[in-house]
């Protein structure tokens, strides 16, 4: 193990250095490190900074307190009936999220998303781009875009389809249901499971191990399984955006925003 250096801490993320390893900590525990706009800004900022950095060889995602990432910050204050989100969803997956995502998947170093809670939504898409997936055993992962009316974004229809299959992947957007760490690891979205207690010093210690190793053949070997796999990511995240972009000046949306505001069950109509 070798000794860490404090790079940034920020209100909403911390970025440290481990040897060649680049560890990067969502640090809004108590909003679940959902994402507003600064924290979009600046993960994605330390993402672009990790992957143009040569002393970093490695790079460790992950959550502070009980969640990884609860996804976007649905705290609308400002949305009222005449309120178009479109602009501002458009804005978002394109300048930051989709960019963000691009970037953990093509950088040429490995990444190892370090799982230590709920990871919802974008928090499980980010979780999904990442090389390696090691997860606590209290760690679950959930796509519920569908519960407040939307569909998947910033990548997750490849991502999460190319590791777990379409029919695992259209169960988990339709219903929403939790995926646990054993059945996530049985599915293949997760890589490996320990106990909470051992998450970081075992995401620590196979970043070490990666750093350590050939990151040319690591990174030909992510351009190859990018091309074989995830070839059609571009597309994904364009098709994405629209849809996405459509659904959130949707009835159903703000039908489904009031409702988990209110603690109730939606009632969609489909419009």
């Amino acid at each position: 193990m070798f000794p860490v250096e404090s790079i940034s801490h920020t209100e909403v993320l911390e970025v440290s250095q481990s040897g060649a390893a680049r560890h990067l900590t969502l640090d809004r525990p108590e909003a679940l490190n959902t994402f507003d706009t600064q924290l979009q800004e600046e993960l994605r900022a330390a993402v672009d900074a990790a992957a143009r950095d040569d002393s970093v060889r490695c790079v460790v995602l992950t959550g502070r307190g009980r969640a990884f990432s609860a996804g976007a910050d649905l705290s609308l204050d400002d949305l009222g009936p005449d309120t178009r989100l479109a602009p501002r969803t458009e804005e978002e997956l394109r300048m930051r999220y989709n960019p963000t995502v691009r970037m953990l998947r093509t950088m040429d170093k490995p990444v190892i998303a370090a799982v230590n809670g709920s990871a919802v939504g974008l928090g499980c898409a980010l979780a999904m781009a990442c090389d390696q997936v090691v997860a606590s055993e209290t760690a679950w992962f959930s796509l519920a875009f569908a519960k407040v009316g939307l569909t998947l974004d910033a990548g997750a229809s490849l991502l999460i389809g190319a590791r777990i299959g379409i029919g695992r992947a259209t169960r988990m957007a339709m219903l929403g249901a939790k995926v646990d760490a054993t059945t996530a690891q049985t599915w293949g979205m997760v890589d490996e499971v320990v106990p909470g207690d051992q998450l970081l010093k075992r995401a620590s210690s196979l970043a070490d191990m990666l750093a350590a190793g050939p990151t040319g053949a690591f990174a030909a070997t992510k351009r190859s399984l990018n091309i074989a796999l995830l070839g059609k990511l571009d597309a994904t995240f364009e098709s994405e955006v629209a849809e996405q972009s459509a659904l959130v000046d949707a009835a159903d949306f703000r039908e489904g925003v009031a409702a988990f505001a209110e603690r109730r069950n939606p009632t969609f109509t489909g419009h």
